[in-house]
């Protein structure tokens, strides 16, 4: 299974009046953690673009643990546990600084050729690049 990590702090703006983070935001930082996994495979998503192929979110799940606050520092994490064909599956969480799980759950991609809007299978440069590292 290949894992990516990113941290950050919680920000004002991104918590409710209870303090908490809103539960609208997990969904964004499984977001910056799937940023940081494409990157870090070696193909970001603005280099997909270029290439042909866009990659929508198909489904996010989410189920909430424990809240996150202002002042926290969280980990947002996507983990790639199978080589993708027609759609790529991310398991995703988010942990607040004390290791503790504040939210789980699944996105799943879908990707499109960009000028006909279309369904497409998985780029072979991403499959080969999750192939090697799995």
């Amino acid at each position: 299974m290949l894992v990516f990590e990113t941290k950050f702090p919680i920000r004002y703006y991104e918590t409710d009046q209870m303090g908490i983070v809103h539960h609208s935001n997990y969904i964004r930082f499984f977001e910056c953690a799937r940023n940081v996994m494409m990157e870090e495979l070696g193909y970001p998503i603005q280099k997909c673009e270029e290439d042909g192929v866009t990659i929508p979110v198909v489904s996010v799940e989410c189920h909430y643990k424990f809240p996150a606050k202002m002042g926290d520092t969280v980990t947002a994490v996507a983990r790639i546990p199978k080589v993708p064909m027609a759609k790529l599956e991310v398991e995703q969480a988010v942990y607040n600084q004390d290791g503790v799980l504040c939210a789980e759950g699944k996105v799943v991609l879908g990707f499109l050729n960009k000028e006909t809007n279309h369904p497409t299978r998985c780029p072979d440069v991403i499959r080969n690049l999750i192939e090697q590292k799995l």
